[in-house]
């Protein structure tokens, strides 16, 4: 479920907003940062696929050792299709673009498919602006810690914490200086406390919020 980055190892770091396919964008907004694919690193809140044109090659950034993300819930649709062949919802959610790929390019997406289920809920990253914790739509916990059981479900889904937020109730989580989350598509980035919303909703007509850790 954790995984954790020593940040030293990186120049710059900087944590993306929801891809959802939208991969020549995402390397369009790299190059106008001067991303240094040698020196640099880019965390992904999770999300990569579904709803935009190139699903398969944002997929393909796992491979990539200037890229980490942690798992969203549509990489977790897409999973649970796949595991009960049940393709109702996904494809309800944008995963329409699966069963239209010709077949090589379908075995290619298959296999990446499942290495998403090797990518990490969580990310813990130490940077210059100290301890990072990231995750897809909530940390489940007043207090992170190291490797402590969440519900993976709400880490994957909630939207409460948000909805309290936006409505003027709630507060900060303790154990780490920020928290980054996706998952709600907003008008803007949204900072309450130490938890920083920054799903600016890119394939809905919005735009790529990266923010610079490093």
């Amino acid at each position: 479920m954790y995984q954790r980055i020593d940040g030293s190892q990186w120049r710059h770091i900087w944590v993306v907003s929801d891809i959802h396919g939208c991969y020549q964008w995402l390397m369009d907004e790299l190059k106008r940062r001067h991303f240094n694919p040698y020196e640099d690193l880019l965390i992904s809140v999770g999300d990569l696929i579904d709803r935009g044109p190139d699903s398969v090659s944002c997929l393909a950034l796992m491979h990539e050792k200037w890229f980490r993300a942690v798992r969203g819930n549509h990489e977790q649709m897409a999973l649970d299709s796949l595991q009960d062949n049940d393709f109702s919802l996904w494809t309800m959610n944008g995963g329409i673009w699966f069963a239209r790929l010709e077949s090589e390019q379908q075995k290619r997406a298959l296999t990446l498919l499942e290495e998403c289920r090797t990518l990490p809920l969580i990310i813990e990253i130490t940077c210059a602006n100290g301890l990072n914790v990231i995750a897809h739509a909530d940390y489940p916990s007043e207090e992170y810690a190291w490797n402590k059981p969440v519900s993976e479900q709400r880490v994957l889904w909630d939207r409460n914490r948000l909805m309290g937020f936006m409505a003027g109730k709630g507060q900060g989580i303790r154990g780490a200086d920020h928290f980054w989350f996706g998952h709600t598509p907003l008008d803007k980035r949204y900072d309450f406390n130490n938890l920083h919303y920054i799903d600016t909703g890119a394939v809905f007509d919005g735009y790529f919020t990266l923010a610079q850790l490093q």
